[in-house]
């Protein structure tokens, strides 16, 4: 079991010295032996060179150890340090953190010493782990607010200073600071990567071989790579810096007095006062509202763009217990929201804490990294292990290759051995190169290419991504769920009238011809404030009130519209929120009939209407029938009921509980809404299905209303009905039960028979509540896992089982695609293989294209002002100047001349700068991605709200997908064949020249380049590719087309021996001098390795064909081209260039046909193959 959510286990250690490091003696003896065997038994002088070669292998076999230190913790643990019972006596401590929320540290244990105490801790992930004595075990510190109302209500925050400092020492300030690494310390991050540290070995080798510049040449390469990812990572990291609080000074109360303090001071327990603040002045941490209500915008911690009304406790009951989780929706303001707008409270009651300054009053609950801001930056920093480029594949890929060239350097090496006069450092040194030769150093550069540029294509269509490896998991995607509410509907909502009862003619559809109590229903029982000049709240509630055409103002009295005869307007007094527990809320408000002065006050009550129906005296026969006809076409049922009151004095009214009001209420319609679909998600999802994709919706909404939509959009089968699991009543048994109600069937198939069971899955569709889905997590998880796959609508979900569905459906082995919009998502966008969250604010490319062209006219403007003598104004955090000392002339000395006064024309030309500066300033600010549009969040992020951006992600991670594919194939054979072209020629003492190995290399580098550039079809393909290279298809036309290359170079140096005996031996030491050999074996070499890439580059159905990749065709016509004029001999500058010799005309012809045949016989058995294995059909 794990210590917390974050942490799966802690292991004390401590380090040992360098030399009590456990691999320091194996080494220390293999050296002494190895010195001494090669001194006594061998000799210094004759064999000074194999003596080299045994340091060189302990060498880099020390290098490794300690390699395997740096990547893999408990190895390190393990060689370096020494494993401790007693925490106690502990220096570091071993942490491993649970699945998807980052990777194992070992972090040094810190001792803080307060009053002869010791404080044990450790952070992690910036989370502050404290070792409790009583428990035995490391525990995070938080503020323990599970105690009645009344002990908020009555506090007044620290009375000393001593008590400020004691829960500083116990819980933690409040800073959320991140610290981005230099350069450099990333940099040697990658450096030391598995994949670099072997190219710079290799790198190495090929200095010795005197092979400069191609060894320069592919170290610059690597370097500039992993410098571009650097920087890109540093830059993502200041973003996420940049969205942490903004210092500034706050009112606290500390010591019975209110002073000033930064709000990086603030401590879990002060009281604080807080109002509506400056343009960057953001709620500190999370704050109990304790006296005066206020309007929030948390639109950048939910990415919900509607404001909060938050309410104070105050007026709630004294003996109820504070439940974070529950009470925080209406009473807890997050860190990191803003306030819009607030109230000053009234008259403070028996024990309160007066305003210092007409603010509200807050109680500080959580700081630092446990506020929910705090969190969510954890989440985004440290979430998710980044999604590599199939490191474990690539790994095996590569193991598979070794086979073939451990073969090809066994080979030289017993054939080598047999000259004694060979030097055996030489000997060694082409063993190991032929070796590494089969690993290309250009691996993990090809397969970024083929990312980076599906990266740039995803770009020119609005899709930014922060995860780039994540996009060859887009190719593999099983299973795409959707959030529902504004990713496949829109924000839009639309009132289509009110429902009397279950008549046609009962639906009104027009707000005038409403009964009066239908009218004052919808327009006074809401939570909407006006703020400015906007509506702030519930766009459901805003879209009744301007359907009934209703005016709000700013004292909560609701006006009628001017053509409305003999209705009153009516004033709103109290209000008892909306709770999604209670799911209903209920106004007291009042109206005065024309004629008198005298209020009749009413309750007006809205909710569901399960909740309403025992509200009502007189329920309507045809309830129940009318709610659920209209929730079954999709729309969002809200019941509504009346009451006039007693009471005449509204002192009466603020005293009595809610329930007193919700009940004895006339029935007067159920207010019906609907959510219309976005205008291309129907076809999205029909291109989605059609290619091979399980599709499921993840919503947050009513059950009904989900499978309606699931069922337009053919996420279920029409055929088919839908099992809805619910939360029963109590006492009564867990059932499915269709929509529309005729079905019932009990949780489980009684039935053990798997067919039957299949059957029954296959009969039916189904549709989990969020509710349900808990009670199979902890009850029923076997059969969960048997059901997951078959459930398509997952309704009234929480963020938290939004993401446990996720989870769930990886860990049968789905690959998930989940898109959402707000940050509700985070979770499940994180967790999911790819994240897309779409972005509220539609992306219009010409508006963008417009916007630009302006920004750019009015900076030219501006600039021919500043030419005119106009002064740009300061910048709004730069210190205001000094106001003028003296801004009249009456002190000026006698004859001193008067000032011209500036001329109207230079005071207008200084005015529209002004002006524009600040216009450019506040498009500068709308222009950064803020925190709230989840899109820092999740791997992918669409400028577009339409869900045509799934499609656009799947076509590029299936392009990507194909072209990695393609590439390991083609460098497997190009390494293979480049393997037994060195051996062919080290055998003979002949090696590549440094010229020939360069242009060698751009050559290839040059169509790898093209075949990344490849571009996906319009439309998705039915067919799916291939998910991995562990293939019979992969490895069955690798090894069938290496036989055939094999053969081909296997004869042609057959007949190069032939043309070109050779009789006495070579000096391996001397100068590169081109011969027959060397040409032959460079010309089929590369030969085979364009053939290689003409033969596999695959297109349709999944990209352009090789004659619609123009690039790409060219680039092998150009090097087929090249390696046909060498083989002729027809050019002899060209030749000389490549330092080659002109081959004798029977050799020449036998090549050309050689290469004719491989390509041809390659092209049948990889097309025959993929026929019959692979994806092609």
């Amino acid at each position: 079991m794990g210590v917390d959510q974050l942490v799966e286990s802690i292991t004390p250690y401590n380090l040992r010295s360098i030399a009590s490091h456990l691999y320091v003696p194996p080494f220390t003896v293999i050296t002494a032996i190895w010195t001494y065997v090669w001194l006594n038994n061998f000799g210094y002088e004759e064999y000074y060179e194999l003596g080299m070669v045994g340091y060189a292998i302990i060498f880099v076999l020390l290098s490794l150890v300690l390699l395997f230190c740096h990547w893999l913790m408990p190895v390190r643990c393990f060689l370096m340090c020494s494993k401790q019972e007693d925490v106690r006596i502990s220096s570091h401590v071993c942490v491993e953190p649970t699945q998807n929320n980052g990777w194992p540290e070992l972090v040094p244990l810190m001792r803080t010493k307060r009053d002869k105490l010791t404080k044990l801790w450790f952070e992690f992930q910036r989370v502050h782990y404290t070792w409790d004595e009583n428990s035995a075990s490391f525990q995070t510190k938080i503020l323990d607010t599970a105690k009645p109302m009344e002990y908020f209500q009555k506090a007044h925050g620290f009375e000393t200073e001593d008590q400020v400092k004691e829960a500083k020492h116990l819980l933690g300030d409040n800073k959320t600071e991140m610290v981005v690494p230099q350069f450099w310390e990333m940099f040697i991050e990658r450096a030391t990567a598995p994949f670099f540290v072997f190219q710079v070995f290799c790198v190495g080798l090929w200095c010795l071989e005197d092979m400069w510049y191609y060894s320069l040449f592919t170290l610059f390469m690597l370097m500039t790579f992993e410098a571009t990812l650097v920087k890109q990572q540093m830059k993502n990291m200041s973003e996420i810096r940049n969205m942490g609080n903004k210092t500034y000074m706050i009112n606290v109360l500390r010591g019975k007095k209110w002073q000033k303090i930064k709000i990086e001071e603030l401590v879990a327990g002060d009281i604080v006062s807080i109002g509506r603040g400056g343009e960057d002045e953001c709620v500190p941490c999370d704050l109990l509202l304790l006296r005066g209500p206020c309007i929030v915008d948390e639109s950048m911690l939910t990415g919900e763009s509607v404001p909060q009304m938050k309410e104070p406790i105050e007026d709630v009951e004294k003996h109820k217990i504070f439940d974070i989780e529950t009470d925080s929706r209406l009473h807890v303001i997050f860190g990191g929201t803003k306030i819009v707008q607030h109230t000053a409270p009234g008259k403070a009651a028996d024990g309160m804490v007066k305003s210092p300054d007409g603010n509200c009053i807050c109680y500080v609950v959580r700081t630092g990294f446990n506020t929910s801001q705090g969190k969510l930056l954890r989440t985004i920093m440290f979430g998710v292990k980044k999604a590599t480029a199939n490191n474990l594949e690539t790994f095996c890929f590569i193991l598979f290759l070794l086979i073939f060239a451990i073969a090809a350097a066994a080979y030289l090496w017993i054939k080598g051995s047999v000259d004694e006069t060979r030097s055996k450092y030489k000997l060694f040194l082409e063993c190991t190169l032929i070796l590494t030769s089969v690993i290309p150093p250009e691996l993990p550069i090809e397969l970024s290419l083929a990312v980076n540029s599906s990266l740039m294509a995803l770009q020119k269509l609005g899709i930014f991504c922060t995860e780039p490896f994540r996009i060859p998991f887009a190719g593999k995607v099983d299973i795409c769920c959707f959030d529902k509410t504004g990713t496949l509907t829109t924000d839009n909502l639309v009132v289509e009238g009110v429902a009397l009862n279950n008549e046609k003619e009962g639906m009104v559809r027009k707000a005038e011809d409403l009964p009066l109590e239908s009218l004052q229903v919808i327009a006074s029982c809401h939570s909407l404030v006006r703020f400015e000049d906007d509506l702030v709240g519930d766009p459901l509630e805003k879209a009744c009130l301007s359907w009934c055409d209703w005016i709000l103002t700013k004292g909560d009295a609701v006006m009628p519209p001017k053509t409305a005869k003999g209705i009153t307007g009516i004033k709103i007094f109290h209000r008892y929120h909306f709770s999604s527990a209670m799911k209903r809320m209920t106004v007291v408000a009042g109206y005065q009939l024309s004629g008198t002065s005298d209020t009749t006050f009413i309750a007006a009550v809205k909710g569901a209407p399960e909740v309403l129906r025992d509200m009502y005296t007189e329920l309507p026969a045809d309830y129940d029938a009318t709610y659920m006809r209209l929730t079954r076409q999709g729309a969002r049922v809200l019941a509504m009921g009346i009451r006039t009151l007693g009471e005449t004095r509204i002192g009466d009214l603020r005293d009595k509980k809610r329930e007193h009001f919700e009940n004895d209420l006339k029935f007067v319609g159920f207010v019906v809404i609907s959510c219309p679909l976005k205008s291309d998600t129907k076809t999205m999802i029909r291109e989605i299905i059609e290619s091979s994709h399980d599709v499921v919706m993840i919503t947050g909404d009513n059950p009904l209303t989900a499978c309606h939509v699931a069922n337009v959009l053919k996420f279920t089968k029409k055929s088919l009905p839908t099992l809805v699991l619910d939360e029963p009543k109590e006492g009564i048994e867990w059932t499915w039960e269709s929509v529309d109600g005729t079905i019932k069937l009990p949780l489980k198939p009684q039935t053990k028979n798997k067919m039957e069971r299949k059957a029954f899955f296959k009969s039916h569709e189904f549709c989990l509540t969020g509710a349900a889905f808990q009670y199979l997590v902890h009850n029923e998880h076997t059969f969960l896992r048997e059901l997951i796959l078959h459930v398509r609508v997952f309704a009234r979900m929480a963020p938290k089982q939004k993401e446990r569905v996720i989870n769930e459906l990886k860990s049968l082995g789905k690959v998930t695609l989940m898109c959402g919009d707000g940050t509700n998502d985070v979770g499940a966008l994180k967790h999911s293989n790819v994240g897309v969250a779409l972005l509220t604010n539609p992306y219009d490319a010409e508006k963008a294209a417009e916007q630009e062209k302006a920004k750019k006219a009015k900076i030219e403007e501006a600039r021919a002002l500043v030419k005119g003598g106009a002064t740009l104004p300061p910048r709004p955090n730069a210190s205001p100047a000094p106001p003028p000392t003296n801004t009249s002339r009456r002190d000026a000395p006698p004859g001193a001349r008067a000032r011209a006064a500036p001329s109207p024309v230079s005071n207008a030309a200084q005015a529209r700068l002004d002006s524009l500066m600040k216009e450019l300033e506040e498009e500068e600010k709308a222009q950064v991605i803020k925190l709230g549009d989840a899109s820092i969040a999740a791997p992918f992020t669409s400028k577009y709200t339409s869900i045509a951006s799934i499609c656009h992600v799947i076509k590029q991670g299936r392009c990507t997908l194909v072209t990695t594919l393609q590439m390991f194939k083609i460098l497997a054979l190009n390494a293979l064949v480049s393997a037994y072209s060195l051996s062919a020629l080290y055998l003979d003492g002949v090696k590549y020249s440094d010229t020939q190995a360069t242009i060698q290399g751009l050559l290839l580098a040059a169509c790898f380049l093209f075949i990344s550039k490849s571009k996906p079809l319009k439309t998705l393909s039915r067919q799916r590719p291939m998910a991995n290279i562990f293939n019979a298809y992969t490895l069955l036309t690798v090894t069938l087309q290496f036989v055939v290359h094999f053969s081909c170079l296997l004869y042609i140096v057959g007949l190069a021996h032939e043309a070109n005996p050779i009789k006495e031996p070579v000096d391996l030491e001397a100068k590169f001098t081109p011969n027959i050999l060397n040409t032959t074996v460079y010309i089929i070499s590369m030969a085979l390795q364009v053939c290689t890439f003409a033969v596999n580059y695959r297109g349709r159905p999944f990209m352009e064909s090789l004659f619609e990749n123009k690039s790409m065709l060219y680039s092998i016509m150009f090097s087929g081209g090249a390696v046909f004029t060498l083989a002729s001999g027809q050019a002899t500058d060209l030749m000389n260039q490549f330092e080659l010799v002109v081959l004798p005309e029977p050799l020449r012809n036998a090549l050309l046909m050689c290469v004719i045949a491989d390509l041809a016989l390659c092209y049948i058995i990889d097309r025959g193959l993929n026929f019959l294995l692979g994806d092609m059909f």
